[in-house]
């Protein structure tokens, strides 16, 4: 199902752009909460309580205290403007989690990459796979209390990224904050597909 659709007048009802977007990243990385953050319905969660199943499986280093995972994904929508609603969807951070990624990216206009810098390489696999896809998608810097703060040069470098994918500092547990990389998502994804148009 394609979630980017035109506006629609029925009779004298007129439907909104519908716009799906990918929240992904690494496993504690934030993104529950961001969708959770941002969402104005009640989110839908598929969290799990940790067990020792997972145990050599589950890397909680940096994430000590986490107790449950997304096994799923995570939904939530967020009205923009009367004629732009988004629709968002969170992915598993568990690489055995991931045969549930191609499903979730169908139809997505782009993606939000959540990042920690404590467990920056865990963003490598959401990154491969939104290029590989030729997804557009920015990268948000979830800024964790305690956490060693970065220049957005230093991540961008360190992430290999093309020098027009967005790096931003995001607080995921702020909803304007989280409305915010979903507005520079929106603007990024849109140059993108005009580039694509006018080339």
């Amino acid at each position: 199902m394609d979630y980017e659709r035109s506006e629609r007048s029925a009779g004298s009802l007129t439907l909104p752009t519908a716009i799906k977007i990918l929240v992904a990243g690494g496993f504690g990385v934030g993104k529950t909460t961001l969708v959770g953050t941002v969402s104005e319905t009640r989110p839908l969660r598929t969290e799990e309580i940790l067990t020792e199943s997972g145990v050599g499986i589950d890397d909680l280093s940096g994430v000590e205290g986490k107790t449950t995972t997304t096994v799923a994904m995570d939904f939530g929508r967020i009205t923009i403007s009367d004629d732009l609603v988004l629709y968002l969807f969170g992915t598993p951070g568990q690489d055995r989690f991931w045969f549930v990624w191609d499903e979730l990216a169908l139809g997505a206009l782009g993606a939000v990459v959540l990042a920690d810098t404590r467990r920056l390489a865990d963003c490598f696999p959401s990154i491969d796979y939104f290029e590989g896809r030729g997804t557009p998608f920015v990268v948000a810097v979830n800024c964790f209390e305690g956490s060693r703060q970065y220049r957005l040069d230093e991540v961008q470098a360190a992430l290999n990224l093309d020098p027009d994918v967005p790096v931003m500092l995001c607080d995921a547990r702020q909803r304007q904050s989280g409305k915010d990389v979903l507005i520079t998502l929106l603007e990024h994804a849109m140059k993108a597909r005009d580039a694509r148009r006018s080339g």
